[in-house]
């Protein structure tokens, strides 16, 4: 069953338009998910939605918006007047700039989505946006609207088709300040630094995301797969981290767990003069050097007295 399209629209570059479709490029469909139950009796837990003034159910139909101004009193909103907001990026995405990717802080990245044509009509049309946008080598930047809110999205091209990302505003974004302003600047020792590199080096690799496994999740399986069959569920004892007293200990260790050792710098050789012989015997009377063995003569045998 193919999947159902997020947003249908229009992708607008200047005069340039054509039917698109966004798929949400991530899922999490496959993780374990559990209900509620009541304890006691084994039956799933309902949620109703009430009035909480009268306690009475209150149908979807009769279920408004309303924004809070003060303790109680609401602004009312109905769903029409939600409609009623005018804005032009509700039904297309119109590329408004180009900006190359590294521009753009990891910390605005929101949700991707995969974005296809839609129908066979735009096909030419999408071909050609999105190779302008990969022979740019940059992402295209525009608006969109969906779940009753606009969001910045980036576009760029991805194999046959286009990968969108939304955008954080920057109201969403939280400053880095109030975080990091308590941390002390710490002068690193030059020889632990060193350390941590070689640890860094013996780690590195290529980014392969199907060589990391969900754990958790296998561990999940693994229990429901033993309550099914009654089996015993046994608490795993929990492994205390050590305490690290000397960090410098800390480091040779963890190179020492990793099966390598910090490379010793080459001792450098005797600088060798140009039209020098080489010396293949040390020079006789130095300190240190011990005089060239003599060459030993081995007697001419003398006759026996007859």
């Amino acid at each position: 069953m193919a999947p159902r399209a997020y947003w249908k629209g229009y992708l607008k570059l200047s005069l340039v338009s054509c039917p698109v479709a966004l798929f949400p490029a991530t899922t999490s469909r496959e993780k374990i998910s559990f209900h509620q139950l009541n304890k006691n009796t084994g039956n799933r837990i309902r949620y109703r939605k009430v009035d909480a003034e009268t306690g009475d159910e209150v149908e979807a139909a009769d279920i408004i918006k309303g924004y809070e101004v003060g303790k109680g009193e609401y602004i009312e909103v109905e769903p029409e007047e939600l409609e009623a907001v005018a804005l032009e990026s509700k039904h297309a995405i119109e590329i408004e700039e180009f900006v190359p990717k590294q521009d753009i802080d990891e910390l605005y990245l929101a949700d991707p989505y995969y974005m296809v044509p839609d129908g066979e009509v735009g096909q030419q049309a999408f071909a050609v946006i999105r190779e302008a946008i990969r022979k740019e080598g940059m992402v295209a930047v525009g608006k969109v609207v969906f779940t009753s809110r606009e969001h910045i999205i980036a576009l760029e091209a991805r194999e046959k088709g286009m990968l969108g990302i939304t955008l954080r505003y920057p109201y969403e974004v939280r400053k880095p300040d109030e975080y990091f302003e308590g941390i002390e600047d710490e002068k690193v020792p030059k020889d632990m630094l060193e350390l941590a590199t070689h640890i860094v080096e013996t780690k590195r690799g290529k980014f392969q995301p199907e060589k990391f496994e969900d754990e958790y999740e296998d561990a999940l399986r693994e229990l429901l797969r033993k309550k099914q069959k009654g089996e015993k569920i046994e608490q795993p004892q929990e492994r205390t981290p050590s305490n690290v007293i000397n960090l410098m200990d800390a480091l040779r260790n963890s190179l020492k767990s990793e099966g390598k050792q910090p490379a010793r710098p080459a001792k450098k050789g005797r600088k060798r003069i140009d039209g020098q012989r080489e010396m293949l015997l040390p020079i006789p009377g130095k300190k240190g050097k011990e005089a060239p063995a003599k060459r030993a003569v081995r007697p001419h045998a003398r006759r026996k007295a007859g």
